[in-house]
């Protein structure tokens, strides 16, 4: 990771520039524990650097995709894949590089710019107690599809969702080669799945890989080393006009993208769903951590 002076070199000499032009930015969030923190995150540091900013959070993901096309929104973070699959309906496999390509360009025609993604990858994932991944030897999905066709008996609980995709619970029983019947599979809710997991009700289960109770009850993510899940880089994207007003923003932003990855945003979420912080104070610490505020 780049040092935090270099990060910040070019974002403490914008931000002059920025208390001088106090341009408004409205940053957007989306309706989940992660994305109320970097909304907060991001309004907390662009004020700092003196921006005149409005915070919209707490919308949904279709509802604040719109108003960014449509103006209302100048900045929020979001996830590769679901540009990709949602946004811009493409349902061929890429890489993650090949995905962030991909996004950039098709949004990038909807005056929509993606800066720097950060290292953190909020994907589905499949996740065990780590004291049991470890007893079984299993650190892989392809470890997870040996055991199984070796006869060990292990159970599911995936969020219905996921279980009726067509890109997901079928395809990936396929992708790598296992089967697994319909009785050792439990569909519940997402927020479910971690508690059962957590008490041994299950044994695998289905989660989101930058989730905080992924750390706080000791689960250990399974390498998906065949590249099955689609990319979910994080990345701010800013409306075009508005970085055209703002020139500066792209490194202010890139210097806060590049403090974040998959541990990081554990972490965070852990702090909020978990030790039952505030929002508010867990991006301001997270901020003044990093001198960033």
């Amino acid at each position: 990771m780049k040092t935090l002076m270099t990060l910040l070199t070019g974002a403490a000499l914008a931000g002059t520039l920025a208390t001088a032009q106090a341009n408004e930015i409205v940053v957007g969030g989306k309706n989940f524990t992660e994305q109320q923190i970097l909304a907060s995150m991001t309004s907390q540091y662009l004020d700092g650097l003196g921006y005149d900013v409005e915070k919209r959070s707490g919308m949904g993901s279709a509802v604040l995709r719109q108003a960014q096309e449509n103006g209302q929104i100048d900045l929020y973070w979001e996830y590769t894949g679901t540009s990709l699959i949602n946004y811009n309906d493409v349902t061929e496999r890429l890489s993650p590089q090949d995905t962030y390509t991909r996004v950039k360009e098709l949004d990038a025609e909807k005056g929509l710019v993606w800066l720097a993604p950060s290292d953190a990858n909020n994907t589905y994932a499949l996740a065990m107690r780590e004291e049991d991944a470890q007893k079984r030897g299993i650190e892989t999905l392809s470890d997870l599809a040996a055991a199984i066709n070796d006869g060990d008996e292990l159970t599911f609980a995936l969020n219905a969702e996921f279980y009726a995709r067509e890109d997901g619970w079928r395809p990936l029983q396929q992708a790598y080669d296992f089967r697994v019947g319909r009785g050792d599979v439990k569909r519940m809710d997402s927020g479910l799945v971690y508690q059962a997991l957590r008490d041994g009700q299950v044994d695998v289960g289905l989660v989101f890989a930058t989730d905080g109770r992924i750390p706080a009850f000791n689960f250990q993510v399974l390498e998906d080393d065949q590249s099955y899940f689609p990319a979910y880089a994080l990345t701010p994207v800013v409306r075009e006009e508005t970085l055209s007003a703002n020139p500066d923003l792209e490194a202010q932003m890139n210097a806060l993208s590049a403090l974040l990855d998959d541990n990081t945003m554990s972490s965070l979420n852990a702090q909020v769903d978990v030790e039952k912080e505030t929002i508010e104070q867990v991006a301001e610490g997270f901020l003044k951590q990093h001198e960033m505020l």
